[in-house]
Formats: C-alpha cells, structure tokens, sequence
C-alpha cells in the first residue's frame, strides 16, 4: 500500500507509516536530502488535488508555527494550510490524516459529526519526551496509551531537560541523544526539533491498515 506524506520535511512521520508496512512517497516544497524515502518537490496542497487518487492513503504535516501556542511571536507567520489540505484530501477519497501542534484546529477524539482525532503524547510510547501532537483522520482511532509525565523529560532545548541528559549521559552534545532517543538520529537539528516521533506514525498507520482489512 502507498502512502502520501505531505509536507513531509525529514522523514518522522513516513518513517512510522513505513514500519507499519506502507510504501512512502514524500512532498516538499523543498528538497529534503536527508529523508530515508523518495521526495517529490513541489506544493503540497496542489499536489493532493492531481494525485491524490493515486495513493492508497494521505498524511499531511503543514507548517505548525502559526498555530503553535509557543510561536506566535513569531515576525513573520507561516502559512495556514489546515483547511486547504483538509479539503484536498478529503475530495481524494482517500482515507487521510493531518498532524499538527495542540492548539490547531483539529479533532482530538471522535464527536458526533464524524470527526475523528487523538492527541499523542512522547510519553505513551516509552519516550521521555512531553511532545504532544494533534492528529485528525477520516477514520475512527482508538483510545491510545495512557499519558505519564511523572518521569523528568529530556528536553535540550531548556535548562531543566539539559540538565537531565547531562545527569544520565554525560556532558556530550545534549542534541544528539535526544535525537536518538526520539527515534530521528537521521536528521539535522532543525529537523528534529520539528520532527513526529515515527513511534506516533507507526501506532496509527497500524490502525490505517486495519480500513484495507
């Protein structure tokens, strides 16, 4: 089966969909020479309403800053695409995800106008990590794993979360195995930093391959 990953970036969330047992092909508005899957430049949305009928199923990860709690002091806003790639997808006829940060406008749990959604935690995983994301499908998910922050996040990106790693791994570049331990040691720092921990993807593409049942 074929999966589409829209705005794939460096590979985190087709990465887990390739666990799953999906055959990835990646889009990008630019090309990402450290994604592990095939990558077509070109505009995500547009892209979708071409080709989307000829993938098995559709992701989509669009730019979050606008959305993002934590970044909206940001000068110059990204793009709001949400609802641009919602429609794209939807008119595919494909069974589809959208992935972003707490606080876009996507499902988080099922209502009773057939929207469908759950919120992942790091933590649900095994990961000492208190990264949430969104995600929003056209179809029913199960309730996923309980989420757990009593353990000390590893963070490289605070004093707290670097302290931790330095507690338990040393003084070395705190980067690094924060990325090793989000599962995405292929990337550059940017793109971790951005990045879906592929064990989100991998515990949904296993619930997507149960609609080809």
């Amino acid at each position: 089966m074929r999966l589409l990953d829209l705005f794939c970036c460096e590979g985190g969330a087709g990465t887990g969909y390739a666990r799953a047992g999906f055959e990835v092909v990646g889009v990008d508005i630019a090309a990402k020479p450290r994604n592990p899957h095939p990558v077509i430049v070109a505009d995500a949305v547009e892209y979708c309403r071409e080709h989307g009928r000829e993938f098995d199923a559709i992701h989509a990860s669009p730019p979050c800053q606008s959305y993002s709690k934590a970044l909206r002091h940001m000068a110059t806003p990204q793009p709001m695409l949400i609802d641009a790639i919602r429609e794209a997808m939807t008119a595919s006829g494909r069974p589809w995800i959208i992935e972003n940060v707490v606080g876009a406008p996507l499902a988080n749990a099922s209502d009773l106008f057939g929207r469908h959604g759950v919120e992942l935690c790091g933590t649900m995983f095994g990961l000492r990590i208190q990264r949430h994301r969104l995600f929003e499908t056209s179809f029913r998910l199960p309730a996923p794993p309980r989420c757990d922050h009593s353990e000390l996040a590893m963070n490289p990106h605070n004093q707290k979360g670097r302290d931790a790693i330095y507690a338990e791994f040393g003084r070395g570049d705190p980067e690094i195995k924060w990325q090793r331990h989000m599962g995405v040691e292929w990337m550059s720092r940017h793109g971790a930093r951005e990045a879906v921990p592929p064990c989100f993807t991998e515990w949904i593409g296993r619930e997507l391959r149960k609609e080809f049942a």
